[in-house]
């Protein structure tokens, strides 16, 4: 009998653990891709624009998870804002390829399970986010690709939109630009904007100026978070290069190159220069680090992109987040778009390399 009642306790003390609240400790971290992205190229309404569409996504996501919902639904709330805006390179505002065609890639990923899902190179999808999650939830694959992963998304019952839908004349015109350069470019040039003060036959439009005129900017966007069940997740969308060739995928739907979460480390979205994030397998050793060396999520992540990103030559930045609501968002770049929402609601968005986190 006291064996029974000994087994019964620790079986109730296992239960108390996975059943603990996590209400006061929900969190969510956003980009929307690092770059180089400095005041010198932004306009007052610029900027203003920008920061608008980061608050929206901060607070989508925010209102799942104060209603209850899982980290998952709330990164899937929080990206579909930026895959609807024309400012990021996701969704709506994707580049080009060098054929001329928008191939959005898209990836999410579970803490409590390690479940993972992926679509790269699909040109139908309104919002990719949706179909990674589709593939994670309701395929036993992770990544799907192509034409397959457009027609898996219409089975599914998801919005399916025609090609021209993602066109914008400011990627458009990015493309000719970086065909004329006769180069692959990872979103804009940081000259682009003398370029377009100099050039009395561009005939740009507001919209278009307020694209071009970012700087070299790595596109991608992201999120993760941490639900009151204490659960993470991650996703990250992104339209990729302008001017790519050959099919080529980046690190967004590669789950542990730009997206990995893990309930025992953190959940990681990241942003830049594919390649080298791919090589680096970048989300995941952040998590390594946390799990074999112990590191806080801050050091891990400072660890891997401010010191090994570096050294071998590669861009961009992450978001990262563990089950206690610490945030980490270093970028090697100029600047990054990011944000972050607490439990209590306290927001702070930011976007240059001189402002700090308070």
């Amino acid at each position: 009998m006291k064996k029974i009642c000994l087994v019964l306790l620790f079986c109730l003390m296992k239960f108390s653990i996975y059943a603990q609240d996590y209400s006061d400790k929900i969190t969510l971290v956003i980009h929307g891709g690092a770059g180089t992205i400095t005041r010198a190229n932004m306009t007052a309404d610029q900027e203003k624009a920008y920061r608008a569409v980061l608050n929206t996504a901060l607070q989508n996501g925010y209102a799942v998870l104060k209603k209850g919902g899982t980290s998952i639904q709330a990164v899937q709330a929080a990206i579909m804002v930026m895959e609807d805006s024309p400012l990021f390179n996701a969704g709506k505002g994707a580049v080009f390829t060098n054929e001329g065609k928008n191939e959005l890639d898209a990836s999410i990923m579970e803490g409590k399970t390690l479940k993972a899902g992926a679509i790269a190179g699909v040109t139908t999808i309104k919002n990719p986010i949706r179909a990674a999650i589709a593939v994670m939830e309701k395929s036993p694959h992770v990544l799907m690709a192509g034409k397959g992963a457009d027609l898996f998304a219409k089975e599914q019952g998801l919005e399916i939109v025609d090609p021209s839908y993602f066109y914008t004349e400011a990627r458009y015109k990015a493309l000719l630009k970086a065909k004329e350069e006769e180069k692959i470019e990872l979103d804009h040039t940081d000259d682009t904007k003398k370029e377009i003060e100099k050039s009395p036959k561009t005939g740009y439009t507001k919209q278009e100026n307020l694209i071009f005129t970012e700087g070299k900017k790595f596109g991608t966007v992201g999120c993760v978070a941490l639900d009151k069940f204490g659960n993470l997740a991650a996703g990250t969308s992104t339209g990729g290069m302008t001017n790519k060739r050959y099919g080529r995928v980046g690190d967004a739907p590669i789950i542990g190159a730009g997206t990995y979460a893990n309930n025992a480390t953190c959940a990681v979205s990241a942003t830049g220069h594919g390649e080298f994030f791919i090589r680096s397998v970048v989300a995941y050793d952040i998590s390594a680090l946390m799990e074999y060396k112990g590191l806080s999520v801050k050091d891990a992540a400072d660890e891997v992109v401010m010191k090994k990103l570096v050294e071998r030559g590669g861009e961009g930045g992450i978001i990262a987040l563990d089950r206690n609501g610490n945030i980490a968002m270093p970028f090697n770049s100029e600047g990054m778009y990011r944000g972050f929402i607490k439990a209590n609601g306290t927001s702070e968005i930011l976007i240059y390399k001189d402002e700090i986190r308070k």
